[in-house]
């Protein structure tokens, strides 16, 4: 859909695109369907997508012939998208992504991948939600701004690097697949956009691990500036903390930002539970 067929469209339904739920919607069809080639959509597969807004992408998934669920939080969008979709197999489901059971659209343990241009306002939350699934997508191929997606994909020790990235590295494989400039989006936004494909490891962390690894790095990187084992022994005890990165070569003073994603994980699988 051509930039003016969608200001006319969105003029008739009485629909303003929303600052607030970061509704910038992709309206270059060229690169639409390079989402679909890349992605390698198959008929069996089983997608959520989130924020769906006027069918852009839904459109190209369902034609896949694979098993579509979309997440839409704009009660307008979803009427118009009810009324769109009926009868073409769409699993329309309107409200809020962050907090919908996610888990239970397809059953929670079936695999199902995530396939989606994210509104801006909550693509990290959501991304963050299905880290903690007992079953988490087998891959999430996702639109996000640049920014959040560097810190995605960021190395140690540079200022992108945080718990999440090491929370999203230790169960994902993380690709920057290709980059999408304002002019693709209506209406523009003020940042570029980039697509990353995070695919599940073999060796992703265990619920416990993983736990335990949400605590260790939300806790070290509380205080960029400070020392991460003071930090890492506000939720573990000091002497375990301490033990566990003298045996894995860490300087107990070192800080957060230059202990690596491995590290971490090692770090998680070796500390016990909350002190």
């Amino acid at each position: 859909m051509k930039k003016a067929e969608l200001s006319a469209l969105m003029d008739s339904l009485g629909i303003a695109p929303s600052k607030k739920l970061g509704q910038n919607f992709l309206i270059d069809d060229n690169f639409l369907d390079s989402i679909i080639r890349i992605a390698d959509v198959k008929p069996d597969d089983k997608v959520i997508e989130v924020g769906p807004g006027f069918g852009a992408l839904t459109e190209r998934l369902l034609k896949t012939g694979a098993s579509v669920a979309a997440i839409e939080f704009d009660r307008k969008l979803a009427a118009w998208l009810r009324l769109t979709y009926a009868n073409r197999g769409l699993c329309l489901i309107e409200g809020d992504a962050c907090k919908i059971d996610v888990a239970g659209i397809y059953g929670a343990d079936t695999p199902f991948r995530l396939i989606s241009n994210l509104p801006y306002s909550a693509g990290t939350v959501i991304v963050a939600n299905m880290l903690a699934l007992k079953t988490p997508p087998s891959e999430m191929f996702i639109m996000l701004q640049k920014e959040v997606g560097m810190r995605f994909a960021a190395k140690e020790d540079t200022d992108e690097y945080g718990a999440l990235t090491v929370r999203i590295q230790a169960m994902y494989q993380v690709e920057l697949v290709k980059m999408a400039p304002p002019q693709m989006f209506y209406p523009r936004p003020e940042v570029d956009s980039c697509i990353l494909r995070l695919t599940l490891r073999k060796d992703a962390l265990g619920r416990e691990h993983f736990r335990n690894l949400t605590r260790l790095v939300r806790a070290s990187f509380a205080h960029r500036r400070k020392k991460m084992l003071k930090q890492a022994a506000s939720m573990f005890d000091m002497d375990q903390v301490r033990s566990a990165m003298v045996s894995l070569g860490i300087d107990p003073d070192i800080r957060a930002e230059k202990v690596t994603v491995k590290q971490f994980i090692r770090m998680a699988e070796m500390l016990g539970g909350e002190k």
